[in-house]
């Protein structure tokens, strides 16, 4: 049995520490103190240290009571909002509380979750967008205005964050005036920046941290100095965040925001250069079409797919002579205001990106573009992130803690490490503490047949409905794909008898609130609700996963990478692809057991766990869970949960 270390945080967390009486459901835990204990020294040592913590072991205590007591300027990174939210409205006041510890602490987000006090007046006097709903909506953020501390747009629950008004009213590092800016010295982002200075603990998501870290675009520049240590929980989005800010993008929402903006600025300020506004429309259109040459249906591929492509040349070259033809007059218009100086800035930068991006693309970067419905990003990322990242760790006069329930394939480390160039940091790994052996079954149904036949998603469907049936719905089905998804919306529409929830159909928040209040329902999601999705209780007792997530072979960044692995002579399937999708699945299967009080049926469709030689890397990967290929076991399983 783990003995927990005799250090501060391993006794605060100990049965007669102060948490003890003090938290709900607070039990002592040796995994718990002992991971503590590791990273307090990992603090003092300002060592480099990775740490893979199972679900329930209390990683969350087990970061934050070293952070507070080290007496040390801590920066800690979430993988999303919402945890940022917890940790700093929630957990580090009760925790503060508990240890008797002064600490001060700061919350700081991107820009764009601050409401700019510039652009909603400005919003407030443009009529292009006069619609009654946004009307109404700028009425309310108005009102809020007058009375909120922070700026925060989170705390403006009467106005959904999707709509389109928040763009508007919230600024870009490419259209922030800054200190020319009227409202310069009562900035929400000033404020929280200036506060984020001053503290103790600092709550920042890895979105945030990165583009600060590598574009500068947030103040970052004097806070992270005097920063002695990181932590990066979720730590395992990482690779995927740090690929997306290494590299160069241009997106067509920015486009389309320069050409808006620049009309916007030409009422204000008057400049009167001829064909400023009809540039700026010539722009809108190329920009339209562009989008139009790169395929009607969303995708994500490789340059090289539409390089040649004759609509796609003309199209991107009537761009290019849109912007250029924009920026040449705003250049003019600039002496005339800040406004229009900033979207002449703001147009050098994008043209000096489209040029990079379509003429002068560095080595060893892959140039790829991500289409939605109505808009486009032209990407250029690079092959190699663990340099640039490592470069960051370089002055040794940090500790830099990184941790999740999923960093490890099997035992090893050593795929995060390799994609991060982390070669040499410590590293370690605590089971979680639940008894999945009478918590869960993992039933992997015999006779599916390959996932690359024509009907594997009606087969899923077929073998998930008896389960569904006995688990009285209560399930999540997560699909590697949407097309998959879709399908099995189709099929499973009226022939189960309880309430159907989609992703896509409402945001993901609300459906998880009507999954939770329903209690009896079925969630069909993708990547989304793959992980950070943490339904504890009799609500969630069913998960099941249409295939093993293997990243689409049609990536043109995993294509690019594979390849460059395989003229190494090295196994891009075995180093890349493979333990990219075991950690996928962990996140995954992790859904079902949040609890000590949870249980519940983990399906596996996918018949390659059996077939395939790497299915035992993914089963080792898993937790210790009971195993079945009889529905009839299911069934018994259940029929004692009634």
């Amino acid at each position: 049995m783990l003995t927990a270390p005799q250090t501060a945080s391993a006794a605060a967390l100990g049965e007669d520490g102060p948490f003890s009486g003090r938290l709900t459901g607070f039990v002592a835990r040796p995994t718990q103190q002992d991971m503590a204990a590791r990273i307090e020294q990992a603090i003092e040592d300002r060592a480099v240290f990775i740490a893979e913590s199972g679900t329930g072991t209390g990683k969350t205590l087990a970061y934050l009571v070293p952070a507070i007591l080290s007496g040390k300027k801590v920066l800690i990174s979430t993988g999303t909002k919402a945890l940022q939210d917890q940790l700093f409205q929630r957990d580090l006041p009760t925790i503060r509380d508990a240890l008797g510890v002064p600490v001060t602490t700061a919350l700081l987000k991107g820009r764009a979750n601050y409401l700019c006090l510039h652009r909603l007046e400005r919003a407030e006097i443009e009529t292009r967008f006069g619609t009654s709903v946004r009307t109404d909506n700028l009425r309310k953020i108005r009102e809020w205005a007058g009375r909120t501390a922070s700026g925060d747009t989170s705390e403006l629950a009467d106005v959904p964050e999707e709509v389109e008004v928040w763009p508007q009213v919230t600024s870009t590092p490419e259209n922030c005036l800054g200190s020319t800016c009227e409202y310069f010295n009562t900035c929400f982002v000033n404020k929280a920046r200036r506060e984020a200075l001053a503290a103790e603990i600092l709550v920042v998501n890895h979105h945030l941290f990165f583009a600060d870290l590598v574009l500068r675009e947030e103040g970052f520049g004097q806070l992270l100095p005097g920063v002695e240590a990181v932590i990066f929980d979720e730590a395992h989005q990482l690779p995927d965040i740090a690929s997306n800010f290494f590299g160069s993008t241009v997106s067509s929402q920015q486009l389309l925001g320069l050409g808006r903006d620049s009309i916007t600025e030409e009422h204000k300020e008057h400049s009167a250069v001829a064909g400023l506004e009809a540039a700026a429309r010539v722009l809108d259109k190329a920009v339209a079409d562009l989008r139009l040459a790169l395929g009607i249906e969303p995708r994500r591929a490789a340059w090289g797919k539409i390089e040649q492509h004759k609509p796609f040349q003309v199209a991107l070259e009537a761009m290019r002579s849109a912007l250029t033809q924009l920026s040449a007059l705003l250049e003019r218009a600039a002496v005339k205001g800040t406004g229009l100086a900033n979207c002449w800035r703001r147009s050098q930068e994008l043209l000096d990106r489209v040029f990079l991006l379509s003429d002068q693309p560095p080595p060893e970067h892959v140039r790829w573009f991500e289409t939605s419905a109505r808009h486009f990003v032209l990407r250029m990322t690079p092959m190699d992130i663990a340099t640039p990242f490592h470069q960051c760790l370089a002055d040794g006069k940090k500790a830099w803690i990184f941790t999740s329930a999923t960093l490890a394939v099997g035992k090893s480390f050593s795929h995060f490490q390799a994609q991060l160039g982390l070669g040499e940091a410590q590293t370690a790994q605590w089971e979680s503490p639940f008894d999945y052996a009478t918590q869960a079954l993992l039933y992997v149904p015999r006779g599916m047949p390959p996932p690359s036949v024509p009907d594997y998603t009606e087969r899923v469907v077929e073998r998930a409905i008896p389960v569904l049936e006995a688990s009285r719905g209560r399930a999540f089905m997560l699909f590697t794909s949407h097309r998959a998804l879709k399908l099995a919306a189709e099929l499973l529409s009226g022939r189960i008898a309880y309430p159907l929830l989609v992703q896509g159909s409402a945001p993901r928040s609300e459906l998880l609130q009507r999954f939770r209040d329903l209690g009896n329902a079925v969630l069909l999601g993708t990547s989304s609700f793959w992980e950070g999705v943490d339904v504890r209780g009799e609500a969630l007792s069913t998960v099941i996963i249409d295939k093993l997530p293997f990243a689409s072979p049609d990536d043109p960044v995993l294509q690019a990478r594979g390849e460059a692995m395989e003229r190494e002579g090295r196994s891009a399937f075995m180093e890349y692809l493979l333990p990219n999708a075991v950690i996928a699945l962990k996140q995954g299967a992790g859904r079902l057991i949040r609890d000590v009080q949870d249980k519940g049926v983990l399906m596996l469709c996918d018949p390659r766990l059996l077939s395939k030689g790497y299915g035992k890397i993914f089963l080792a990967s898993l937790p210790p869970l009971r195993r079945t290929h009889d529905p009839a076991v299911v069934q018994a399983f259940f029929s004692q949960d009634i």
